[in-house]
């Protein structure tokens, strides 16, 4: 049986366009995502549109995706990592 530690996605590798990879948590992580959908917000991809608040979008895209293509050239990806054996 595989070890549930295997399955916890609280630290996450993030990159993003012109700046040093960053090791982020949960928390860090949805308050990147929150900050950058709120200057995104009328180039929202159309699965983010249907949400109301920045929580709700950040949220989501944390649950289902890994990557935001914000513009042409720009970008935010974000992995979850496991730090210990």
């Amino acid at each position: 049986m595989p070890d549930a530690m295997m399955y916890d996605e609280d630290t996450f590798l993030v990159l993003e366009t012109h700046e040093p990879e960053q090791f982020m948590n949960v928390t860090e992580l949805l308050e990147k995502l929150k900050s950058v959908l709120s200057e995104h917000q009328d180039n929202l991809p159309q699965d983010l549109q249907r949400f109301n608040t920045l929580e709700t979008q950040a949220q989501y895209l944390l649950n289902t995706g890994c990557d935001l293509n914000l513009s042409p050239g720009q970008y935010l990806q974000w992995y979850a990592v496991r730090l210990e054996k």
